[in-house]
């Protein structure tokens, strides 16, 4: 009788693997998913920020087509990318809490605004409230001679803090963070 059970239970399990062998999944994202985190070293677990975006191509387009200055930009593609804060830091010459804020930035030719915003799980930015605004910082932009063809983040350590570093394109902007005094 245990064997008849046994075999009866095997019998309806193949019958309903086709199903799952039938699963589609979709294929890779054109603008892909990552983590920028600092300090840099994955051998470090206690991080101060984290930045998870989404890293759009230039694809023979401009800067200014992907990201036009003067308007709100997601910081990236997909999502608005979301930025974390392990401890209370200053964003620029403001404190902000620790905590997870969409990151925005308004592109401009000689500095960009960054914009930290307390409303997450947005796409795009299409929904962007500034009401929600927790703190807006000014990045310097500097231009380099290497181009950047997908949307990057990186960090570069000075006196009394980081600087987040956007490089998409020819353009760089750094956005300076410290900790909260």
């Amino acid at each position: 009788m245990k064997k008849l059970v046994t075999l009866i239970v095997m019998a309806f399990a193949l019958v309903f693997t086709n199903d799952i062998n039938a699963q589609e999944f979709s294929g890779l994202d054109k603008s892909p998913a990552d983590i920028a985190s600092y300090p840099t070293s994955y051998k470090v677990s206690d991080k101060l920020i984290k930045v998870v975006y989404s890293r759009p191509q230039l694809k023979g387009r401009s800067l200014e087509q992907l990201a036009p200055a003067g308007k709100v930009w997601r910081t990236g593609a997909n999502e608005a990318a979301e930025i974390t804060l392990y401890k209370d830091m200053m964003f620029g010459d403001t404190a902000v809490k620790a905590g997870t804020y969409s990151l925005f930035t308004i592109p401009g030719e000689k500095e960009w605004t960054v914009i930290l915003n307390s409303k997450l799980n947005q796409w795009g930015s299409y929904s962007y409230d500034e009401s929600a605004d927790v703190a807006r910082a000014m990045g310097g932009v500097s231009k380099g001679s290497d181009s950047v063809e997908a949307f990057s983040i990186a960090y570069k350590e000075v006196d009394g803090g980081v600087h987040l570093i956007m490089g998409w394109g020819s353009v760089m902007v750094a956005v300076p963070f410290s900790l909260s005094m």
